[in-house]
C-alpha cells in the first residue's frame, strides 16, 4: 500500500482553538471550531461551525452545519450578549464565567461513521449514536440512536438504516477502529457485499 500523509488537513480560512484532531481528518473552507475533538477519517464542509463538541471516526459533515448552537439566557432580563460578553461593550466588564461554563457543561457526543446533511443543527447536550443519519436542514433537539435516521423540526426518526441485529452486529464490529492496512484491504468489500455478508465475512 502507497504511504499517505495522514496529517490533518486545514482549509486555510479556517478558524480553530483548542481542538484535537485526528489522522486524515479535513477541515473546509470557513468552518470555525472551538473545543472540538474530530476522530480519525471525519470531515467538515464548508461553513460548519462547532463548539464543545466530540466527534468520532468516519463523520460526514455537510456544509453549513452548526453543532451546539449558541445557547441564550432566556431567563435574563434580556436575551443578548450584552450580559454574557459584556466585554465587547463595556473594558472594565469580563466574560460571564458562569455562563460559559454552563455551555460548557452541555457539550454533544457524535458517535462514528455519523451523516450530518446540510444546513443541520445539533442543539446543546444531544448525543447521536453510532451510524446515525441527521437529514439535511434538520434540528436535532434530542439525542439520536445508532444508525438511526431523523429528519425535520424538531427531528424525528425516519427509519433505521438497518435492522436492529445488523446494527448490533455492526456496532460490535467496530471496524472504525481498524487498522489503515485492513480498512484498504475491506474496501472493495464494503463497496461491493451486502452489510450482512460483508459482517459475516470480515467479524471471524
Amino acid at each position: 500500500m502507497s504511504a499517505t500523509n495522514s496529517d490533518p488537513k486545514i482549509h486555510s480560512t479556517a478558524e480553530l482553538k483548542s481542538c484535537r484532531l485526528g489522522r486524515y481528518v479535513v477541515i473546509g473552507e470557513r468552518v470555525i471550531l472551538r473545543e472540538v475533538t474530530v476522530g480519525d477519517y471525519s470531515y467538515f464542509e464548508r461553513h460548519g461551525e462547532g463548539i464543545y463538541t466530540t466527534i468520532g471516526k468516519f463523520c460526514s459533515i455537510a456544509a453549513n452545519v452548526r453543532i451546539n448552537a449558541l445557547e441564550h439566557p432566556m431567563e435574563r432580563v434580556t436575551t443578548h450578549k450584552i450580559t454574557y460578553r459584556p466585554n465587547e461593550y463595556f473594558k472594565f466588564h469580563g466574560v460571564d464565567q458562569d455562563f460559559r461554563e454552563r455551555r460548557r457543561n452541555r457539550p454533544v457526543s457524535i458517535g462514528n461513521d455519523v451523516w450530518i446533511g446540510h444546513g443541520a443543527v445539533i442543539m446543546p447536550g444531544v448525543r447521536i449514536g453510532d451510524g446515525a443519519v441527521i437529514g439535511a436542514n434538520a434540528v436535532a433537539t434530542k439525542d439520536v440512536g445508532a444508525y438511526e435516521i431523523v429528519a425535520g423540526v424538531p427531528a424525528r426518526p425516519i427509519r433505521r438504516r438497518f435492522p436492529v441485529a445488523i446494527a448490533e452486529r455492526l456496532s460490535a464490529m467496530a471496524w472504525w477502529d481498524w487498522s489503515t492496512e485492513k480498512l484498504a484491504e475491506a474496501l472493495p468489500d464494503m463497496q461491493a457485499m451486502e452489510t450482512s455478508q460483508f459482517i459475516d465475512k470480515w467479524s471471524e
